[in-house]
């Protein structure tokens, strides 16, 4: 049996915000505004939901201190700031991070009585505040799943909180692309292709999630000389790479990540590499362990030539991870061991995976 479930009301335009401001209305009187400390400033959008929510007659405040993989004591800082504004909606803007953080927030303050064990409760409900998303980076594709990837700082590693909460509305434009450095430009969109990839890739896939990939690849692949770094943005390249990631999000909605994801979480929290950098540093090798016409298939259908091509681009876009050899190796090895210890995870995969398989693509990239 196949389903297909996604209950985000999206709006992809320009001016979104603008234009929705009574869509905003109808969630309540006052919002919390979730952002990192910058970016939402520099590139308008917060500057946007303001004035689309003083257009409206909704209060709001802000809570700016979300940091780059946003800690499980950050989302209860931030939940505790929003009982005392008596908030009724909560608003992430930004990349993921934000995002993610939002969905967090918004359901422990709908649980103001709960401790943050609940957000790892696998018995509670995830009734929540109305969660609004305005994504600003090309990547996560947060704006339209039920996923919340928080870090969890004594355990040095980044797990999903338990709950499912999707954004009950996701505006999307383009614009809040111009400000982002290419280097950002570079790690989101790998991360988009890594959500459609390992959704392809997957042992839960359906005909509805790899629709979901196959327009998303499409759409990746209209603005690939950017990545390739031959051309610079224009407005229809940022608005493919915001569409792309937004399908790639409603395909792993449906599938959730697999091995890459999971080997990544070490090197995010202990190497500081950033998401979709740390992401795409095992996709080669997770490529390599496919059906050859699986791979062939969305390498082609994203814009790349061979496998090789693929790493070509990834390490020119994003760069070399910037750790000695035998740190590497040790973080490697321990996300190896990490990983296959996770049943959960393995079981996502199309093809036999045991701890020799995950040592494969956990170095691949090293070796190749």
């Amino acid at each position: 049996m196949s389903t297909f479930y996604m209950p985000t009301k999206v709006f992809d335009e320009e001016n979104a915000v603008k234009n929705h401001a009574g869509d905003l209305k109808a969630f309540g009187k006052k919002a919390l505004i979730v952002s990192g400390r910058h970016s939402a400033m520099a590139n308008g959008s917060y500057e946007d939901i303001c004035q689309a929510l003083d257009e409206a007659g909704v209060d709001h405040v802000l809570f700016n201190e979300i940091e780059e993989n946003p800690s499980v004591e950050t989302i209860m800082k931030a939940r505790d700031f929003g009982i005392s504004e008596q908030v009724d909606f909560v608003i992430g803007v930004g990349g993921g991070s934000p995002m993610d953080a939002s969905k967090a927030i918004a359901l422990m303050i709908e649980k103001k009585d709960k401790g943050a064990e609940y957000l790892y409760d696998p018995d509670g409900d995830s009734k929540t505040l109305p969660v609004v998303a305005v994504p600003t980076t090309c990547g996560t594709g947060s704006e339209v799943t039920g996923v919340a990837v928080l870090t969890i700082k004594e355990k040095q590693t980044k797990k999903s909180m338990n709950h499912k909460v999707f954004p009950d509305l996701a505006l999307i434009d383009g614009k809040y692309l111009k400000t982002a450095s290419r280097q950002v430009i570079n790690n989101t969109a790998f991360d988009a292709l890594a959500h459609m990839y390992e959704s392809y890739l997957n042992a839960t896939a359906s005909g509805y999630s790899r629709m979901c990939v196959d327009a998303g690849l499409k759409m990746w692949k209209k603005s690939i000389d950017v990545i390739r770094g031959s051309k610079e943005p224009d407005d229809a390249d940022r608005r493919n790479m915001m569409c792309a990631s937004m399908m790639a999000g409603m395909a792993i909605a449906h599938t959730a990540t697999t091995l890459p994801h999971g080997l990544s979480y070490s090197v995010t929290t202990k190497l500081q590499v950033p998401h979709g950098k740390a992401v795409c540093y095992f996709m080669a090798g997770y490529l390599a362990e496919a059906k050859a016409e699986d791979r062939d298939y969305l390498l082609t259908t994203a814009g790349f030539e061979s496998l090789e091509d693929f790493s070509k681009v990834y390490r020119e876009a994003c760069g070399s991870i910037d750790a000695g050899e035998e740190e590497l190796k040790a973080v490697l090895e321990g996300a190896v061991e990490e990983l296959a210890g996770n049943p959960k995870k393995l079981a996502l995969t199309p093809f036999d995976t045991d701890k020799e398989t995950l040592s494969r693509i956990a170095f691949y990239e090293a070796t190749h």
